[in-house]
């Protein structure tokens, strides 16, 4: 992939060392690999680049869905590791250290019945080896938002340099899926005590329904670019990547959509 921060090109696929040999492990006991897919990027402190993506597995009449990751110095020197997480867990959100040195970050879950999504902690003492599950923090059967009612999945938190909502605290974008058979992904706010691991407010209305959507409109990254401005990256229908331009004050936050970045 190359380009700027508005304009990307497809470029080869990305080659990840010890891959073979991680989904040989992963399937030895049967069931087809799907193909790595969701991804989703984080440099640590040590300047070191983690990506962290779903491993879909086809095994008999159902699909284990793994949160895998590698870690290297930058993209072109990435190494996999077994998965951070294994069944089920995807569309990782990570969360800030807190003040007793680990991190409840955030995923997609699924309920007991498998019927929907659900967010859940992610207990992190370290980010490349494995973590512990948590409880789940948000369902959407426990809430009357219509967006966000039969599906609700965890993005990106905003810095603190981007939005400043308090002490051990931050505030993200969420993906939400109405109910019915034409409800369709948006994108919202939600509230994160990430001290605790809560979630304690999710909005009543979705901020970004993008006008070419007709069923995903699904926030992954966000890039800060200034003081109180940033770029959000959502996947539409599965077709194309949009960046909006989103600005931030003291009572709101406010977007523009921008030209399809790729």
């Amino acid at each position: 992939m190359h380009g700027s921060l508005k304009r990307f090109a497809i470029g080869e696929r990305l080659n990840i060392n010890n891959e073979s040999e991680i989904i040989e492990k992963l399937t030895e006991k049967g069931g087809d690999f799907i193909g790595l897919e969701d991804p989703d990027v984080w440099i640590d402190e040590a300047g070191l680049t983690h990506l962290y993506f779903t491993i879909p597995i086809r095994r008999d009449d159902k699909t284990l869905i793994h949160l895998g990751h590698a870690v290297g110095e930058n993209l072109d020197s990435l190494e996999m590791t077994m998965p951070v997480l294994m069944n089920v867990a995807k569309e990782v959100c990570i969360a800030p250290r807190n003040t007793k040195g680990f991190r409840y970050n955030l995923v997609e879950s699924r309920d007991k019945t498998d019927t929907y999504s659900t967010v859940r902690v992610a207990i992190a003492k370290e980010m490349g080896k494995s973590w512990k599950y948590g409880e789940t923090v948000f369902n959407p059967n426990d809430h009357d938002i219509p967006w966000i009612a039969a599906h609700a999945s965890p993005g990106p938190l905003f810095p603190a340099t981007f939005v400043d909502v308090g002490a051990g605290k931050s505030l993200g974008v969420m993906n939400g899926r109405a109910t019915g058979a034409k409800g369709a992904f948006t994108i919202g706010l939600f509230l994160y005590d990430y001290e605790r691991g809560k979630i304690e407010w999710v909005s009543s209305s979705p901020l970004i329904q993008d006008s070419e959507a007709k069923t995903i409109t699904f926030a992954s990254q966000f890039v800060e670019t200034g003081s109180g401005e940033g770029v959000l990256y959502a996947h539409i229908d599965d077709s194309f990547v949009r960046s909006y331009a989103l600005k931030a004050s003291d009572s709101e936050i406010s977007f523009r959509p921008l030209k399809r970045a790729g």
